[in-house]
């Protein structure tokens, strides 16, 4: 592989990396990562401008050519999850309760060792922006916070782009592809109020968890009924709460779930399906439902031309063979989407690998994301940066 000679060694960004993972920080508390982030920056020669949504901050850097009024993003996500990791290596959380268990850590390291190089070339005209964004999980729209608080007015970017580790079977490998990559996230809750009343004399209330069943019976099938069989779309039931005591019919009851979609037709289709469903089931109950349907992210779109300029520069930094631009689209989310609908840009994977890497002591799970025995793979820091570095510098070019 063509990586740069810059990151034959990159046992900084190694040791960097796995501090990050034994200090994670949740959704915008990542204040130990931004300062450490910034600090590095700022040693780099990088203007740093901080208090983005919080804790999110971006670098600016000018090329030493004559600019040419071109711009490009990278972005990087820095928080961790709330789960308890279960490995026990020595670079494991040192807080009961968080950790880094999507790779965050890695892509903090990666954009950070692609900035380290850009500056110390500069070899390119034009302006590069380091964009890491807190809150991307758990529905907390880091990414939309920043573009609220003017990231793009403040740091124009003629395009931006992302990478997230993901288990692809090899280490190293790139998937990508010229449309929708990931699902959009949205949450919905139907509660149904009735008149609670004796569970022995049911003939005396109106029971709301009766109409809770079949509402839910019916949004099984929702999707089948309401989106064609040629698009993808998911509508799945998780959540059912009635009465907290056997023999008591509440005054209400409620379920709730997730729906994933690859357009914001079909999720339009779907929110008014459900909401239609919910509303005369209720009534044939004689009970009234009030649905909450949040809309958390839209999907993961990729822009054709940028999506086809980064293929490329992947195949420069790994060959043809570890180059698939036409991978399906996955129902996991990101709300990189939103930066996608602002700017064009491309969204992609980068496989970290089945977990060989891990050191000894890591947990029993798989080696996947959101799982409690995930660890990053250190090894494709040097791809991604390189990518990165070879990205900005063709965008600019």
């Amino acid at each position: 592989m063509p990586i740069l000679d810059a990151f034959a060694d990159t046992s900084r960004f190694r040791a960097l990396r796995r501090d990050i993972h034994a200090h994670p920080e949740l959704g915008f508390e990542e204040h130990r990562t931004s300062t450490l982030v910034a600090d590095l920056l700022t040693e780099w020669g990088i203007a740093v401008h901080r208090g983005i949504a919080g804790t999110g901050l971006v670098g600016v850097l000018r090329g030493a050519r004559p600019d040419n009024g071109r711009t490009i993003g990278l972005r990087a996500d820095m928080d961790a999850l709330p789960l308890q990791e279960v490995n026990g290596f020595d670079h494991r959380s040192r807080h009961d309760g968080r950790m880094h268990a999507c790779g965050h850590d890695g892509h903090t390291a990666m954009l950070l060792a692609a900035a380290w190089q850009l500056a110390q070339r500069r070899d390119f005209a034009g302006t590069v922006h380091f964009i890491f964004q807190p809150a991307e999980e758990m529905g907390k729209a880091g990414a939309r916070k920043m573009i609220d608080e003017g990231l793009f007015e403040r740091f124009p970017c003629d395009a931006v782009f992302a990478l997230h580790n993901f288990n692809l079977g090899q280490v190293g490998n790139f998937a990508l592809n010229h449309g929708a990559l990931m699902a959009s996230s949205n949450t919905w809750r139907i509660t149904v109020r009735g008149r609670g009343t004796h569970a022995s004399m049911p003939h005396t209330g109106l029971d709301p968890v009766g109409a809770v069943l079949e509402i839910a019976q019916a949004l099984r099938s929702l999707v089948a009924r309401t989106i064609p069989s040629t698009e993808r779309a998911l509508l799945a039931v998780t959540q059912i709460q009635g009465s907290d005591a056997p023999n008591v019919i509440p005054d209400e009851a409620w379920v709730g779930g997730t729906v994933r979609t690859f357009s914001v037709d079909a999720l339009d289709k779907i929110e008014a399906r459900l909401r239609h469903l919910a509303t005369h089931i209720a009534q044939a109950h004689e009970c009234e439902a009030q649905v909450m349907f949040r809309r958390a992210s839209p999907p993961v779109v990729n822009h054709p031309a940028e999506a086809r300029f980064a293929a490329e520069v992947m195949r420069e930094i790994v060959g043809d063979a570890l180059v698939d631009e036409n991978l399906p689209g996955v129902l996991g989310a990101e709300d990189f989407a939103h930066m996608l609908m602002e700017r064009p840009g491309c969204y992609a994977f980068l496989g970290n690998g089945d977990g060989d890497h891990r050191m000894a002591g890591h947990g029993p799970g798989p080696c996947i994301i959101h799982n409690t025995s995930f660890d990053f793979n250190d090894e494709i820091i040097p791809i991604g940066a390189s990518y990165f570095v070879r990205l900005a510098e063709r965008w600019l070019a």
